[in-house]
């Protein structure tokens, strides 16, 4: 569940080694350039580059190149999105128990951990253009596989290898983007990376009302299939040639990408010192974090990614399909389709209101939406064991879940993302946004594949304990999470340790 601004920071290092390297879950993840003050971290210079100055720019093979880049983003969505509306229909083709089936829901975040763990040495050894191709050729043999599978080992295994690929492609994907793309378009276009994930995974879901299980997983290929075309006709990252010393071709990719005529030698010279100074920066250790300067920038960050996972989102957004038929629905496509036709017009919302209302009451808005989503649909299945009201249980499920999953668009999915971004010292970033991340995709594993059995014991409670976890968000974000809007990253410090 996730990306983002952490991934641009990384981008001029050319990224990390091993956990270092864990990047966002599903679900939720990139996110937005956010201030001028993080944008100056992020580019390293605050200097404007040489577009649309009267230098002879040109951007349009740097929209080509994310055009084809963020058709990864776009499989991690079909992989997201997949187990949702197939999910009655795999159980009865294959006969499989609720145990099998929850496996096969929940092994995509354990081979998307294992893909971000690695990501780093991959990106850094085969260059980013190595790694979209291996990543790519990862989600094609998985896919083949669910296609194939006649029984659950098959299944899993194919579940497993698209779980890795959007591993890396989770870590990839912004980091690439953020190293072609000119300071004065990054923000935009690094939006275009969460929002290609959410139309990725409604798409799945729309298509899955209406083809077999089987021809599903056949589209996932489509994505992957563009890419690999798509990776011939662009450059590598300059930075990364730059990096490994490749001098000639990371000129002649720099050129390619900024247009013929475009004067490249001071954005070159820039990079060069760029790279030479964060390789200098002394190497940050797991139990830095834990000495008293860095706890409560620890605690926001660790904090924020428990309470978006707990909040249910992965166990909801997983097995939405089947949560409306236990609801008493007697379709699951027009809840289905309602949940896919919302995800990407809220997440577009709440790009834009990011950097216009701030963090804290976007986060408290976002968290008050999920509590009453969570209490709405727990209060439908009440209704529903209890014999009353039979009616409108199914409508308040619906309602319940589409209020859910529009809140959570607007805030607790990309916001939790940028705080991390912003709260830790350049000099910890790394390793602190690996533990981050490996709290988030652990909390996604965890609620993913325990949804069902807790549906199983009592869907009232299941809402019930989300809920709870809502309207603790509310109290962590008043009493601990500052406001990092409009501030430099050096305030936000100053901030956090008054």
């Amino acid at each position: 569940m996730g990306m983002g601004i952490q991934q641009c920071e990384d981008a001029e290092m050319g990224g990390k080694n091993g956990m270092e390297d864990l990047r966002q879950p599903l679900v939720e993840e990139e996110k937005i350039v956010v201030s001028d003050g993080l944008e100056y971290e992020i580019d390293g210079s605050s200097s404007e580059d040489g577009l649309d100055d009267g230098s002879g720019g040109s951007i349009w093979m740097v929209l080509l190149s994310t055009f084809v880049a963020v058709c990864g983003s776009f499989e991690f969505g079909s992989c997201v999105g997949y187990s949702a509306p197939t999910q009655s229909a795999i159980r009865e083709d294959l006969d499989l128990s609720l145990a099998e089936y929850s496996m096969f829901g929940s092994i995509l975040t354990i081979g998307a951990m294992l893909g971000a763990a690695t990501s780093g040495l991959i990106t850094d050894t085969f260059g980013r253009k190595g790694a979209m191709r291996m990543s790519a050729s990862f989600c094609i043999t998985g896919w083949l596989a669910v296609y194939f599978s006649m029984g659950a080992l098959l299944l899993d295994m194919g579940r497993f290898f698209t779980g890795y690929g959007i591993g890396i492609f989770s870590y990839v994907v912004p980091v690439f983007i953020a190293e072609i793309a000119p300071k004065s378009i990054r923000g935009g276009l690094t939006t275009l990376n969460q929002l290609m994930i959410v139309s990725g995974s409604s798409v799945a879901f729309l298509l899955g009302t209406v083809v077999t299980w089987r021809t599903l997983a056949l589209t996932g290929l489509v994505p992957c299939i563009i890419l690999l075309i798509g990776l011939v006709f662009i450059p590598e990252s300059p930075r990364w040639l730059a990096k490994v010393g490749h001098e000639k071709e990371f000129e002649v990719a720099l050129r390619r990408l900024r247009g013929k005529d475009a004067d490249v030698s001071k954005e070159a010279t820039e990079i060069q010192i760029n790279i030479e100074t964060l390789q200098s920066l002394p190497k940050a250790k797991m139990s830095d974090l834990f000495q008293s300067k860095y706890i409560r920038s620890l605690t926001i960050g660790v904090g924020l990614m428990v309470f978006q996972q707990f909040g249910g989102i992965n166990g909801i957004g997983f097995y939405v399909s089947e949560t409306f038929v236990s609801a008493g629905l007697s379709s699951s496509k027009i809840g289905t389709i309602a949940y896919a036709c919302i995800q990407v017009p809220i997440t577009i919302v709440g790009a834009v209101l990011m950097d216009k209302s701030g963090r804290r009451p976007l986060l408290m808005v976002s968290a008050s939406g999920t509590f009453l989503g969570c209490f709405l649909t727990g209060t439908s299945f009440f209704l529903k064991s209890n014999a009353m009201l039979l009616d409108w249980a199914p409508v308040l499920a619906v309602g319940g879940v589409l209020i859910y999953v529009a809140s959570f668009s607007i805030g607790m999915g990309a916001v939790p993302w940028v705080i991390m971004s912003e709260i830790f010292p350049l000099n910890v970033k790394g390793v602190a946004g690996s533990l981050v991340v490996l709290v988030n995709w652990l909390g996604a594993w965890a609620v993913s594949y325990t949804f069902n059995f807790l549906m199983s014991w009592s869907p009232t409670g299941t809402f019930s304990i989300y809920a709870g976890f809502s309207a603790m968000t509310i109290l962590f974000v008043a009493k601990i999470v500052p406001e990092t809007k409009g501030k430099t990253l050096e305030e936000i410090q100053a901030c956090i340790n008054s």
